[in-house]
């Protein structure tokens, strides 16, 4: 397992993050104990160090686990923990929920008594709730750092805006800076290439996927070849749930499968190790997060890292799952830049631009 720093910190994660969304069975598709355990057990033998879960997954089963699971393995100083907060456990109580300072200093602790940890690695906002102000957020989180309960902080799912207000008012007022943002990303998903690729690399925030196989769409279950069609499994049973993430099975989806599923064959590997493999693979993608039910879709999803796609086949599977370009980025494409430029060729500087030129000295100037 290879590990990469996440965003602008000294804080090392692996490539292939754990997510524990599926433990537990409370939602009915979910992990028992037994299963989450060998789950565990296999992603920290396989090198693992980041888990990834939220104060309500599977009602608070899935940090109740995760923090036993740590506790008898004796790995806490091993794995960085990330955990999230803004859903509303208690119906009729709109402050037992939110992004404001008084439900995450509620939420803080009733994760840390879950999780049976005195402190949290990567502590989230797990959804913009369209209220709470950028700084009302960013001051309570760096509250958190200052008191030893967090390390470090993060946003997930909020508009790039938000995110760069929440980067730059921490910057500026010297309060801890957004680590990472998760994100969901995929082949079937790509809109955030269009804000939140550059955003990251320009604020020094790394990206961390969630749902790389596009709720299971992309994990070798629909097979068009085999007539995969609807058939069943989590994102069946979810899509008409409502939430936006499962709604997949679309005409350009099944367009991008059968791409996949042709690729994979030709690179004897799994549809869910290539489709992983190109997300891990894509700019300012620090850690995407891999999570299953059973051990041998772990197994599989593991094996990710070991190979690289070729180029001609990288480009067949940007070219059928490339979104569809929109206003106003359609403004930022190369034909209206090279009016931009005059038509004269603008190229990026190389690397080595600001970087001094050394000289190796030659034996009549070397010196003993």
């Amino acid at each position: 397992m290879n590990y990469y720093t996440l965003g602008n910190t000294g804080l090392r994660v692996s490539r292939l993050a754990l997510g524990t969304m599926t433990f537990g069975d409370d939602w009915g598709w979910g992990a028992d104990e037994s299963n989450a355990r060998q789950l565990f057990d296999t992603y920290l033998e396989a090198g693992g160090n980041f888990i990834d879960t939220a104060d309500l997954y599977t009602n608070g089963n899935s940090e109740r686990m995760l923090g036993k699971f740590v506790t008898e393995s004796g790995s806490r100083d091993r794995v960085v923990i990330t955990t999230k907060f803004s859903y509303n456990a208690e119906p009729g109580n709109p402050n037992a929920g939110g992004n404001g300072r008084k439900n995450i200093l509620r939420a803080v602790e009733g994760s840390l008594q879950r999780l049976n940890t005195d402190y949290i690695d990567i502590y989230m906002l797990h959804t913009w709730d369209q209220v709470t102000p950028a700084e009302e957020v960013m001051r309570t989180l760096d509250d958190l750092v200052r008191s030893g309960k967090v390390r470090y902080v993060a946003l997930s799912d909020a508009p790039a805006w938000y995110v760069a207000q929440a980067q730059t008012i921490a910057q500026e007022r010297h309060w801890e800076p957004i680590s990472t943002v998760q994100l969901e990303y995929s082949l079937a998903e790509r809109n955030i290439e269009y804000e939140y690729t550059a955003m990251a690399n320009a604020l020094g925030t790394g990206i961390m996927v969630w749902s790389p196989l596009a709720s299971g769409l992309l994990s070798g279950k629909y097979k068009p070849s085999e007539d995969g069609g609807a058939g069943s499994g989590r994102l069946a049973m979810l899509a008409d749930s409502g939430n936006p993430a499962f709604n997949k099975f679309t005409e350009k989806n099944w367009a991008i499968v059968a791409e996949l599923e042709q690729v994979a064959k030709e690179l004897d590997r799994s549809m869910a190790q290539v489709a992983l493999n190109w997300v891990v693979n894509r700019p300012a993608v620090a850690s995407v997060i891999i999570g299953a039910t059973k051990l041998h879709q772990l197994k599989d999803n593991l094996g990710a890292l070991e190979f690289e796609i070729p180029t001609e086949l990288q480009q067949r599977l940007e070219d059928v799952s490339r979104p569809e370009s929109r206003f106003p980025y359609t403004f930022f494409e190369s034909t209206l830049q090279g009016m931009i430029h005059g038509g004269a060729a603008v190229g990026d500087k190389p690397n080595s631009y600001h970087q001094p030129v050394l000289v190796e000295a030659s034996p009549e100037t070397a010196t003993e």
